[in-house]
């Protein structure tokens, strides 16, 4: 059963920075899509970014793109969003998420719906 630990949301002022983590433990599948989608209140889940374990491609919803980077630490079982020159539109629960099988560009909308995903975290971005 995989487990999915986030961190480091907070609240900002529009154009700063945050970095969330997302611990993870417990993968038995040979490849999994790790990723992150957020829900702001009132509005649908979105997916935000996504990347394959042990790397390859990255994926981003438009909304951030050339603002947020997802990364990992293989070696610690860690996923990251760096999220750079926020919005207040990026103000949301955002999600850590895992599924098994490889990640595609289609795999962005269909991050809410996988199997493991974390508690949330909060970010609060003000203008």
């Amino acid at each position: 059963q995989v487990q999915l630990v986030e961190s480091g949301g907070g609240s900002v002022q529009a154009g700063g920075s945050l970095r969330l983590s997302c611990a993870a433990s417990g993968y038995t599948a040979r490849t999994y899509c790790l990723g992150w989608f957020r829900q702001a209140p009132g509005k649908e889940r979105e997916g935000v970014a996504c990347v394959s374990r042990g790397g390859g491609n990255t994926y981003y919803t438009d909304a951030v793109k050339g603002r947020f980077t997802i990364s990992q630490d293989n070696t610690n079982n860690t996923l990251y969003l760096q999220m750079n020159s926020l919005k207040p539109e990026d103000t949301a629960m955002y999600y850590c998420t895992a599924g098994t099988g490889y990640c595609s560009g289609g795999s962005l909308s269909w991050l809410p719906n996988f199997a493991y995903r974390g508690q949330g975290t909060q970010v609060t971005v003000s203008s």
